[in-house]
């Protein structure tokens, strides 16, 4: 049975768009403030207070807010609020096309808000009633995807970096370093969903 949430993400790896990676940090910013970038602030600190505005952007911080906030509603009345899983889900669709962009793995610049992309997200609903005793400890749960997950996005961002030589001397992304990022973008998602709240089902500690 497959994870319920898909990352999709149409591979980019020739002829590549050499101005627009050499800039690619700076191009990113607007939406590395409203949905942050690939470090480990939102899912991975304790203190959401503190880090999601810095890693999850401004649209992050509010979804941090409304986890807490689900995570009251679910635990005392079994329920996800409509508009909140849509708001959370939103961001969700935002971040994988602005991640997907700042780490070279689109040349496309991303819309801001929902437009048709070349990296996408699927999150199916969880089955009611939700799963009370997960959620009440998600967080702790979550605890080893975030230790081994740190190691990965490291990982990522100096694959990255070799990368962002490799485009601008040949205008190829090499193919191994590119499924290496497009699994980290995978699993830094799921966890994501999971810890917002979207999902019930463990993420598997996998790249696929």
């Amino acid at each position: 049975m497959s994870y319920p949430v898909t990352v999709h993400i149409e591979p980019a790896l020739t002829n590549r768009n050499r101005l627009t990676t050499a800039f690619r940090l700076i191009l990113a910013i607007p939406h590395l403030i409203l949905v942050g970038g690939a470090g480990f602030g939102v899912a991975y600190n304790t203190d959401a207070e503190t880090s999601a505005g810095a890693e999850g952007g401004l649209l992050g911080a509010v979804a941090i807010f409304l986890a807490v906030v689900s995570w009251f509603t679910i635990l005392l009345a079994g329920t996800h609020i409509i508009g909140i899983r849509q708001l959370t889900s939103f961001y969700m669709r935002w971040r994988v096309r602005a991640l997907a962009y700042l780490m070279l793995l689109e040349d496309v610049y991303p819309p801001f808000g929902d437009a048709p992309y070349p990296a996408t997200i699927d999150i199916v609903d969880p089955p009611a009633p939700r799963n009370r005793m997960t959620v009440a400890f998600r967080v702790l749960l979550a605890l080893p995807h975030f230790v081994v997950l740190a190691f990965v996005l490291i990982a990522w961002h100096v694959t990255t970096i070799i990368a962002w030589f490799v485009i601008l001397i040949t205008g190829n992304y090499p193919k191994g370093l590119y499924e290496f990022g497009a699994g980290a973008l995978r699993w830094r998602l799921r966890v994501d969903a999971y810890v917002l709240l979207l999902v019930d089902d463990y993420p598997p500690f996998s790249l696929e």
